[in-house]
């Protein structure tokens, strides 16, 4: 029989939040494969944790991978981890589970901390739907595509960053998207944890006369409902009412069904379309 492959979850600061079924897996298994040996290392000490590691990382995810599910054939268990946080989110790891899956392997994943909730559940923005965007993409057609896609989403959207790009990337969303509310979070679950609810303007200001230190995770307001539609009766208005009527004619609806959806589209009644349509005598 193949072995298994474990996603184990690692603490994003404090040890304490280290779970000891992820502790009991990676003293069984046969072989760790981390980001970083260097950092993990200082982990598996501190838990006396004796099992041989591996690298496994950006730049050789596809070989390595390979690699780690022949072994998993031979019938070892292995178990993944990533610097910080729960592995396949923002690191190559959705490589190796893919290839798992592909070969009959059974995946498990041992849950513990992830940067991306622990900051949106204290961001005080709505939690109910939101999108994960990670680092955004260093090419700038790549990030230019994304903020776009951005602009009209209703969703929260959470985004990581290195202290480097902060600035930068402050600037971007603030072109993008305009002023939002944002909650900026840092250095969670340590002893120095900040977490600021502000605005994108406003954290612009902010670094303007503050280094930024430490790892970010960015939770930003999406677009409201009612923004959407203010903006889309606004593009509405650039016909006129007998255009819009023809748009939902040709698509086969009646010419009651076709006024019920422009008064809704231009945010008016149906008497003021009714009205319309009687004196410019549409059909």
């Amino acid at each position: 029989m193949s072995g298994t492959l474990f996603l184990c979850a690692t603490p994003i600061g404090n040890l304490g939040d280290m779970t000891p079924r992820v502790v009991e897996t990676l003293r069984a298994v046969d072989l760790i494969a981390a980001e970083d040996t260097r950092n993990s290392i200082k982990l598996l000490n501190h838990f006396e944790i004796h099992t041989s590691m591996t690298s496994y990382h950006e730049y050789n995810k596809v070989e390595k991978a390979k690699d780690l599910v022949a072994q998993m054939l031979d019938g070892k268990d292995v178990a993944l981890i990533t610097d910080a946080g729960t592995p396949a989110i923002s690191d190559p790891g959705e490589v190796l589970v893919q290839m798992c899956q592909e070969a009959g392997i059974c995946v498990t994943s041992l849950p513990g901390a992830a940067a991306c909730i622990t900051a949106l559940t204290l961001s005080g923005l709505s939690t109910r739907r939101f999108c994960f965007e990670g680092f955004l993409p260093a090419d700038k057609k790549e990030k230019k595509e994304i903020l776009e896609d951005l602009k009209n989403e209703s969703r929260t959207i959470i985004l990581y960053e290195a202290p480097h790009h902060l600035v930068r990337t402050l600037e971007e969303l603030y072109e993008a998207l305009g002023d939002r509310k944002m909650t900026l979070c840092r250095e969670l679950t340590k002893k120095f944890e900040e977490v600021v609810p502000t605005t994108i303007y406003d954290a612009r200001v902010i670094f303007e006369s503050k280094e930024p230190k430490g790892e970010y995770v960015l939770v930003i307001e999406g677009k409201s409902l009612s923004e959407q539609r203010r903006e889309k009766a606004q593009e509405w208005q650039n016909i006129s009412i007998e255009e819009h009527m023809k748009i939902y004619e040709e698509q086969g609806l009646d010419n009651k069904e076709s006024m019920k959806r422009v008064a809704k589209d231009r945010g008016i009644s149906k008497r003021e379309v009714y009205k319309y349509v009687i004196e410019k005598g549409v059909k």
